[in-house]
């Protein structure tokens, strides 16, 4: 519970804390014995506002998530004391460095941050991570710790397979982690991919060849390019051919060199598609798959994805990132609907 402290109360907090500097918290003794006090120095009062939120909404955030921490506010000073108090404090603090570095705060990222904190990350080199500068200068950057281990394996790594529920970005960082390679002149062309498999639908009964019929199902990769590029940057690019759009069948026969190459939606290739696509990459190429192992539309349900990190596990120069229902960067509600299914699907099989 936040409380507005006494002068009394400040008083004897400034008698016990050691010298600090702005924004970094420290501890201060605590003669009850009853659990450990921090206090965090705020550098400046347009900083505490933006920091507690309109109406203290913020504040009001945190105080849920540490119901047994007891948390004062007074001037530029903020004093936590409880069981969490120096997990609260660094909360504190790493929400005041992503507001020194220029982002602005909101409900969605306090929770991020929050799960992070308590994962043992530091959110300011989470959030600071800028990925690559899109269009009209809007940086794109990771919001979890999650997709912070999985940009960075994608360029650590050769081949990078990122796995996890729908809205964790794992096809947008990796169309951006594309373009980045190709403005840097790291690859000479990018090319995105997916399996041309029906959620339930007749591929059959549409208009038009192969790539007509398949084209609303890669719409998701040109959204991201658009996004990024711009439709006008990204059209040209397409029709150059520097930028390649095409269902996994046209893959086959092929040896991709120097090339950023995304697979999205693996879990609906079968294992010899899977193998197949893999043994494409040639010198000088970055691959990147992608895919959710809950909505798996195959066949048979055959898919080349599951398992795979059993397979592939040990070969340098490739990685498996998993990511989780705390990476979902969508609506709140996203993510709960992804936890009410877990829920149901441990529930089932324990019964």
């Amino acid at each position: 519970m936040a409380a507005r402290v006494t002068p009394a109360d400040r008083a004897a907090a400034s008698q016990a804390a050691r010298t600090t500097t702005s924004g970094v918290a420290v501890e201060v003794d605590d003669e009850a014995g009853a659990g450990s006090r921090r206090e965090t120095m705020v550098p400046n009062t347009h900083l505490m506002a933006s920091l507690l939120g309109p109406h203290d909404e913020l504040l009001r955030l945190v105080e849920q998530a540490f119901p047994e921490d007891r948390i004062a506010v007074q001037g530029n000073r903020i004093a936590v004391d409880g069981p969490e108090a120096g997990q609260l404090s660094r909360l504190f603090e790493e929400l005041v460095l992503v507001l020194e570095s220029g982002q602005g705060l909101d409900a969605a990222k306090v929770r991020r941050t929050i799960d992070m904190v308590r994962e043992d990350v530091r959110p300011s080199e989470v959030l600071n991570a800028e990925v690559v500068r899109g269009a009209r200068g809007r940086s794109v950057r990771p919001y979890t710790a999650g997709q912070k281990r999985y940009t960075d394996a994608i360029g650590e790594n050769t081949v990078t397979f990122g796995i996890g529920p729908a809205g964790t970005g794992k096809s947008y960082l990796a169309v951006a982690l594309a373009v980045q390679a190709l403005q840097t002149r790291a690859v000479n062309r990018i090319i995105l991919t997916r399996p041309a498999v029906e959620a339930g639908e007749r591929l059959g009964f549409l208009p038009g060849d192969l790539m007509a019929k398949v084209d609303p199902y890669l719409r998701p990769l040109y959204d991201a390019l658009y996004d990024l590029l711009e439709p006008e940057g990204a059209q040209r690019l397409l029709d150059r051919g520097t930028i390649e759009v095409a269902p996994l069948a046209f893959m086959r026969g092929r040896t991709l060199n120097s090339s950023f190459i995304i697979l999205d939606e693996a879990q609906n290739t079968t294992p010899e598609q899977m193998k197949m696509f893999l043994t494409r990459i040639g010198f000088g190429s970055k691959c990147v798959v992608t895919g959710d192992v809950t909505q798996i539309d195959v066949p048979g349900g055959r898919s080349g994805l599951v398992g795979l990190d059993k397979v592939l596990g040990e070969v340098p120069g490739l990685a498996f990132v998993h990511l989780t229902r705390r990476d979902v960067v969508r609506h709140q509600i996203v993510a709960d609907i992804i936890r009410a299914y877990e829920e149901a699907e441990r529930s089932d099989d324990g019964g």
